[in-house]
C-alpha cells in the first residue's frame, strides 16, 4: 500500500513537470495573496514538523500579492518548505521570510526558507533544480524524495516570471530564495 502511494505521488510529480514544461501561456493568472498562502503552507507544515521534533516559523511577513496560479504557486513554496523540514536538524526550525523588495524590473515578492540541517556541497546547488537529481545515496534514503520537487518549484517559479536559487548559509544549513514579480 505504501509503495502505491509513493508510485502515486511520483506519477502526480510527474504530471505536473510535464504540464510545466509544455507551453503554459494559456493559464489563467488571478491575484494571490502571498501572505496568505505562505502563512497556510508554514502551519501546515509546522503541524506535520512537530512530530520530528522540529518546527517551521514565520520570521518575517509582508503583505504581498502577484499574478499568478495559486496552485502552483502553493506546489512550489510548499516543496522548498517540506524539503526543509525533511534536512533541518532535530530540535531547530525552518525560518520562512516574505518580503516585497524592489528588484532591478520593479518590486518582487521574496519568500525565503531557511533550514538548520547539512547543507549540501557547494557543486551541488546549481543542480538541485533538475529533475530526478539528489545530492548523495544516503540522503536519497533518509529522505525517501523523488528528485522532482525542486524541479516543480524552479519551473513554477519561472513561468510566473521569477528566479529561484539555493544558497548554503554561514554556521550550517541551506536558504532557498524565491523572487516572483509583484
Amino acid at each position: 500500500e505504501r509503495e502505491a502511494e509513493r508510485l502515486n505521488d511520483l506519477i502526480g510529480e510527474l504530471l505536473t513537470l510535464a504540464q510545466l514544461e509544455s507551453d503554459a501561456r494559456g493559464i489563467e493568472r488571478v491575484p494571490v495573496d502571498l501572505l496568505l498562502l505562505v502563512r497556510e503552507i508554514v502551519e501546515n507544515a509546522d503541524f506535520e514538523a512537530m512530530v520530528a521534533n522540529r518546527r517551521v516559523r514565520m520570521v518575517q511577513d509582508e503583505q504581498v500579492a502577484v499574478a499568478g496560479v495559486p496552485e502552483l504557486l502553493r506546489r512550489a513554496i510548499e516543496n522548498v518548505v517540506r524539503n526543509g523540514v525533511r534536512f533541518t536538524s532535530d530540535g531547530s526550525a525552518v525560518e520562512v521570510h516574505l518580503s516585497r523588495s524592489e528588484g532591478i524590473s520593479g518590486p518582487v515578492a521574496r519568500i525565503s526558507v531557511r533550514d538548520h540541517g547539512p547543507g549540501v556541497p557547494d557543486e551541488s546547488l546549481g543542480k538541485l533544480f533538475e529533475p530526478f537529481y539528489r545530492v548523495t545515496d544516503s540522503r536519497d534514503r533518509q529522505s525517501g524524495g523523488t528528485g522532482i520537487g525542486l524541479a516543480i518549484t524552479q519551473r513554477a517559479v519561472k513561468l510566473h516570471g521569477g528566479t529561484v536559487h539555493a544558497s548554503n548559509t554561514p554556521g550550517g544549513g541551506m536558504e532557498v530564495v524565491l523572487e516572483l514579480p509583484c
